[in-house]
């Protein structure tokens, strides 16, 4: 099975934060949006081709705290002091097109791909995994083998009007997703098995891990990082 790219993920402080900062670096600002209340967060979208889109989301402060941990990581003080020095490029999700199911898939593997939980946002409906501490996705469970966001977490949407279909097309094209990470022979081989390596470029690297995304723009090549 291969995976679809679906959408990258922008963390921010606040959602105005975020906007501004993908505004000032591709020239258009993302807009709509709303909120997730099982995960106390809120977003923006921004549409590109190929059915991709650029999600800026942020805690939101107007929210009660969830029940459980934050996806993405964000209730994590990794996250949270990356944030101080403002947005940057989180992570990135695959989608799992029918007719496979994604339900079904992970409970094939449980220890390979984290729980799937369903979410709503207006009209839309959608599964998504999230580890039940609200960590990023890493790879077989193993502590020192976390992706640090360059594993995807994986979606599959149950409307046929999904954000990458339904939002207004940008003249923005993702050229290439890659990354960067000291142990990148293995989250080669997570990629492998969850049919995304054909997604994402990931290069050896010491030092900090790092997401970065070349988007095409009428000003010229842009990186999110």
């Amino acid at each position: 099975m291969k995976l679809a790219l679906d959408h990258l993920v922008i963390a921010a402080p606040d959602l105005d934060a975020g906007t501004a900062h993908v505004a000032d670096l591709l020239g258009i600002a993302p807009q709509g949006g709303g909120a997730h209340a099982a995960m106390g967060t809120h977003n923006r979208v921004l549409g590109m081709f190929g059915g991709i889109y650029l999600e800026v989301i942020a805690i939101d402060p107007a929210a009660a705290a969830p029940a459980r941990p934050r996806w993405f990581g964000l209730d994590t003080e990794a996250v949270r002091q990356r944030l101080e020095n403002g947005p940057f490029l989180l992570h990135w999700a695959a989608r799992v097109e029918r007719p496979a199911d994604l339900t079904l898939w992970q409970s094939q593997y449980p220890a390979r791909i984290a729980p799937v939980i369903p979410m709503t946002r207006g009209d839309l409906r959608w599964r998504i995994t999230v580890p039940e501490d609200g960590a990023l996705p890493g790879w077989q469970g193993e502590a020192d083998a976390a992706g640090d966001g360059l594993l995807p977490s994986l979606i599959q949407w149950d409307v046929a009007a999904y954000p990458g279909i339904s939002l207004p097309r940008q003249d923005l094209a993702l050229r290439k997703l890659s990354g960067r990470h000291p142990r990148a022979e293995l989250l080669r081989q997570g990629l492998a098995w969850l049919g995304a390596d054909h997604l994402i470029a990931i290069e050896q690297g010491d030092g900090q891990p790092e997401l970065s995304a070349e988007i095409e723009t009428p000003q010229g090549i842009r990186t999110l990082r």
